[in-house]
């Protein structure tokens, strides 16, 4: 379909993408920490979740661990997982990862970089990192940069 991204770039940062790189062997991944919204009676609940890429970009691996609510989130418990699922990688390097659009399910809740496509003629494409739509990419699909 026209429009719909193919590899979107995503630049390191000291934010939502403080943990993206390149590991020894080229390997690209992404290590960060979805949430999924308190929805009427639902708490909500927060995980970490690791996605590993091959070179060209296409998802190899996704580890994906709850944590339960935020309101009962243990925070050292969670960066402990971030640092363990860190060094699993061996060395790497943080920089800019560019990885095709991908979508998982984890507790019957969807994962990944989730494309929207556009629902008129007036909408647009978009790449949603789900769940939490906390990183949304936009055209032109190299540029690195998200909007939260």
């Amino acid at each position: 379909m026209e429009g719909r991204p193919t590899l979107i770039a995503i630049e390191h940062d000291d934010y939502h993408a403080e943990h993206v790189g390149v590991t020894g062997d080229g390997r690209q991944f992404i290590l960060t920490t979805p949430f999924d919204p308190a929805v009427g009676t639902n708490l909500g609940c927060e995980f970490v979740a690791l996605y590993v890429f091959d070179k060209a970009g296409h998802l190899l691996e996704a580890k994906v661990d709850s944590f339960g609510p935020r309101s009962s989130l243990d925070e050292s418990t969670r960066r402990s997982l971030l640092d363990e699922r860190l060094a699993s990688l061996g060395d790497i390097s943080f920089k800019r990862v560019e990885v095709a659009p991908f979508e998982i399910e984890h507790l019957g809740i969807k994962f990944g970089l989730i494309v929207r496509e556009p629902e008129d003629d007036d909408d647009i494409w978009a790449v949603e990192m789900q769940p939490g739509n906390y990183m949304a990419f936009f055209e032109p699909w190299d540029s690195g940069e998200y909007d939260t």
